[in-house]
């Protein structure tokens, strides 16, 4: 049985997640993104990314504002240390990539209107 490190795992900001009633709206919040910072864009069937920090979603996704991303390198650890603060999670979010460790999961209580999720750094 492998051992979990419940050490600080090294959160990081991943991205922020804005949410958008439609695609329009989200075309338009994301070309401003870009125009005011001259960040590139990427569009993806979901969302825009604008910098890879901004993910403008073209529809309402969890959270009431959007979402804020987690990133560290070892989610099934950052978990284990935040269940350990009291956290819950929403399982039916959970994530495997091909090699079986856990890619992301939300945390089952949003933030100032924001939903988190833990994201495994690539």
């Amino acid at each position: 049985m492998e051992t979990i490190n419940l050490s600080q795992p090294g959160f990081e900001l991943g991205h922020i997640g804005i949410n958008q009633k439609n695609a329009p709206q989200a075309e338009q919040t994301a070309q401003l993104l870009a125009a005011l910072f001259g960040f590139p864009m990427r569009d993806t069937p979901g969302s825009i990314f604008v910098n890879e920090q901004f993910e403008v979603l073209k529809s309402p996704f969890l959270g009431e504002l959007g979402h804020i991303s987690i990133r560290t390198a070892d989610v099934e650890q950052a978990k284990a240390y935040l269940k350990e603060k009291g956290v819950a999670f929403n399982e039916s979010t959970a994530n495997y990539g091909p090699d079986g460790k856990l890619n992301t999961i939300y945390l089952q209580e949003e933030i100032g209107g924001f939903a988190f999720h833990l994201a495994r750094k690539a």
